[in-house]
């Protein structure tokens, strides 16, 4: 049976640990504040963040860390071989909408990791809670986060202008969707495996 929303309470007890072919998707911990500043203290990479400062410092990645361990948000960290590689989750902000997001560091860009992870997070999302659509976006001038969405099933909406705090300023961003239906009739890229 399909869930309403996310259960924190459920998700704090038994974090969700998601494994594809290649990489491994677990709840980020304490232990990880260094990767993630690192990875998303890149300016190339909050550049393409919506709620990312830059500079980026440990303290916004230990903030960014408890404060996932307290929201309904799903936010897995993305390793491969134990190295951390990337970020991708699902806010729940508007629970008839929530949004897909997800960055890598550069040196993992260009592998096909966004993809993996952005799908076993998809399926996710669809498998476990009664949406019938996921939302995402990507800026304009990052053509390798649209292809990855694209890739996934995501169809473009339009665009409309964000607020960047790493840009300090609004840009043009590219809207997607993707519906269950839709997300269903493409669902051969194969099943994450889940452990809890």
């Amino acid at each position: 049976m399909l869930q309403q929303s996310p259960p924190s309470a459920l998700r704090e007890s038994s974090p969700v640990v998601l494994e594809t072919k290649r990489l491994v998707l677990r709840q980020p911990t304490l232990a990880d504040v260094k990767a993630i500043a690192a990875i998303v203290g890149d300016k190339r990479v909050a550049d393409n963040l919506r709620r990312v400062p830059h500079p980026y410092t440990l303290d916004d990645a230990v903030s960014f860390v408890t404060t996932v361990a307290r929201t309904s948000d799903t936010v897995f960290l993305i390793e491969r071989d134990r190295d951390a590689v990337g970020l991708v989750g699902i806010n729940w902000g508007n629970e008839a909408a929530p949004e897909l997001g997800y960055c890598l560091g550069i040196p993992h860009a260009g592998k096909g990791y966004a993809t993996e992870a952005a799908r076993a997070a998809i399926d996710y999302a669809f498998e476990e809670f009664a949406i019938d659509q996921l939302l995402a976006g990507a800026r304009v001038l990052n053509p390798a986060s649209r292809h990855v969405l694209e890739k996934c099933g995501f169809q473009w909406t339009g665009v409309e202008l964000h607020r960047s705090l790493a840009l300090g300023s609004s840009t043009p961003v590219d809207r997607f969707r993707l519906e269950r239906g839709v997300w269903a009739s493409l669902k051969s890229w194969g099943n994450a495996a889940r452990r809890v």
